[in-house]
């Protein structure tokens, strides 16, 4: 099932991570989503370590020690919880705000996260990731983060027009 219902009764859209690349006018990593129900998808900048820190994990490269979110998911599995969901709820002046639903035993506990966090620990910890429905909606119409110079409809063309090997050439 590619929705589910969140607390408010509004439907949370499930996505996957589409490419992890390199906005070619800013420099500056982006972590593309797309809706795993269509051809939707959803752009969301990130900074360069926390582009890193989903990377690794994408391209399941080890690091000698834990880095933070491996520490993180260590740290959720010796409290005998699990993570069983990150969502991106909203946005805010620019700004995209996500949150962790962890159960521990009966109870379900819901934390405030970046949602490059949530990314991260999110296929550290191999749980869904969702999107909700009016995030989608405003990204998807109204693309955010640094546009410069082109217009929100022209960056999601171009966007939604990448194959697989444009992915490769701005990869990470």
């Amino acid at each position: 099932m590619s929705a589910a219902p969140n607390k408010r009764g509004v439907m949370d859209i499930e996505v996957r991570i589409r490419g992890l690349m390199m906005d070619p006018a800013t420099n500056m990593p982006i972590v593309v989503l797309k809706d795993v129900a269509s051809d939707t998808v959803m752009p969301i900048w990130v900074g360069i370590f926390e582009a890193n820190a989903i990377a690794i994990e994408i391209e399941k490269v080890a690091a000698p020690r834990p880095m933070t979110h491996d520490l993180t998911r260590n740290l959720i599995r010796h409290l005998n919880a699990r993570l069983e969901r990150v969502v991106i709820t909203e946005i805010k002046d620019d700004t995209f705000h996500a949150v962790l639903w962890l159960r521990q035993g009966d109870e379900p506990m819901v934390v405030d996260a970046r949602p490059s966090d949530a990314i991260a620990l999110a296929l550290r910890s191999d749980c869904p990731i969702y999107v909700a429905e009016s995030v989608m909606q405003s990204a998807k119409l109204n693309s955010t983060g640094p546009p410069e110079g082109q217009t929100g409809e022209q960056l999601r063309g171009w966007l939604e027009g990448l194959n697989d090997d444009d992915l490769g050439r701005y990869k990470m």
